[in-house]
């Protein structure tokens, strides 16, 4: 059975941000994942030049702590969308900004004075499930977003996978498909996120409707996909169908890959329309291996900036303690 760490017992308060390819949130979140206070604004996701990014978010972070109290910062928790390097905390190659190669975790530490630890934004994600949400008391979860992009966090056997660098389970580059060989924005075709994502949605959309010889009139966002099916269109209700058989095929991959004896979906995709897509995914999930509970999380989107409150207090993984001194992450920041 997964035994949180218990958070350190340090006067004052954690700071979580959430960095997504579409909205950066931020919050202080107090005792019990309590979120007191809760700011978001759109990423600067067009932007190249590092320096942007990290005075984007310590401006984020000072308007939030100054209007709270006077008690110090005891640490910073970003979950970042990936890919990332824990190691060095540095934001490398995320394939829906345009940025590449931002430090993160030095350039906060230095300007807050406190510690700064990085994750990606899934692996935040089923921490914030795993104290907060439907993961307690469980030892073996995948967590699953289906948003902007798709991506994975793991725990498993009580503990949290990360990789090498930080990057397991980036599930939404698992091949999924050959039969339309989409492109996704990694550059390499049939991957799930280049399918099934709300960025990539109404392209699958359009190539469904050539491939089967259907006029494409639109809907051309997946709002408008989905409002179509609610509406009782019968051709996008077949394509809803096909998405939903794409779906199966990720989740039966990650079902293969890690035997969960829990998945928990979230994302603004899955979470706006599970009255849809849920019940024909698990109508179509593999059974080769006994099927995990599949539910979708109670946090109401706030898994990811939860588990970023949970790095903040000190959570300890495989590498040891994120929260170095800014003399020690210098030392490991290398070349960057």
């Amino acid at each position: 059975m997964f035994h949180p760490d218990k958070p350190r017992n340090i006067m004052g308060y954690a700071v979580a941000v959430d960095l997504g390819a579409t909205n950066t949130r931020v919050a202080i979140v107090g005792e019990g994942g309590r979120i007191e206070k809760k700011r978001e604004a759109p990423t600067l996701a067009k932007e190249t030049d590092p320096s942007r990014l990290t005075g984007f978010l310590s401006g984020f972070i000072a308007g939030i702590t100054g209007e709270t109290t006077t008690e110090p910062i005891t640490g910073i928790g970003l979950s970042v969308a990936g890919p990332v390097d824990i190691r060095k905390g540095v934001l490398v190659n995320p394939p829906n900004m345009a940025f590449r190669d931002v430090p993160l975790t030095l350039p906060l530490s230095r300007i807050f004075h406190c510690p700064v630890r990085m994750v990606n934004d899934c692996h935040a994600g089923v921490l914030g499930e795993m104290y907060h949400g439907q993961g307690r008391g469980r030892s073996d979860v995948v967590y699953l977003t289906i948003s902007t992009g798709i991506g994975g966090g793991v725990i498993s056997g009580g503990r949290l996978l990360l990789g090498r660098q930080g990057n397991a389970a980036e599930i939404g580059h698992f091949h999924v498909d050959s039969t339309y060989d989409l492109p996704c924005g990694c550059g390499s075709t049939g991957h799930w996120e280049g399918y099934a994502s709300g960025r990539y949605l109404p392209w699958f959309f359009g190539e469904w409707c050539r491939f089967h010889a259907k006029p494409h009139w639109g809907p051309d966002t997946a709002l408008e996909i989905f409002a179509s099916a609610r509406q009782g269109d019968e051709d996008v209700l077949r394509f809803i169908k096909e998405l939903a058989r794409i779906n199966a095929r990720g989740i039966s991959d990650v079902i293969v890959a890690y035997d969960p004896e829990m998945i928990i979906l979230d994302g603004a995709v899955i979470r706006s329309n599970a009255d849809l897509l849920l019940p024909a995914i698990i109508e179509s999930v593999d059974r080769y291996l006994p099927l995990p509970d599949i539910v979708m999380s109670e946090l109401a989107g706030d898994a990811p900036l939860l588990g970023a409150a949970v790095i903040a207090g000190g959570y300890e993984t495989g590498y040891g303690d994120f929260g170095l001194s800014a003399g020690d992450e210098e030392k490991k920041m290398g070349d960057y």
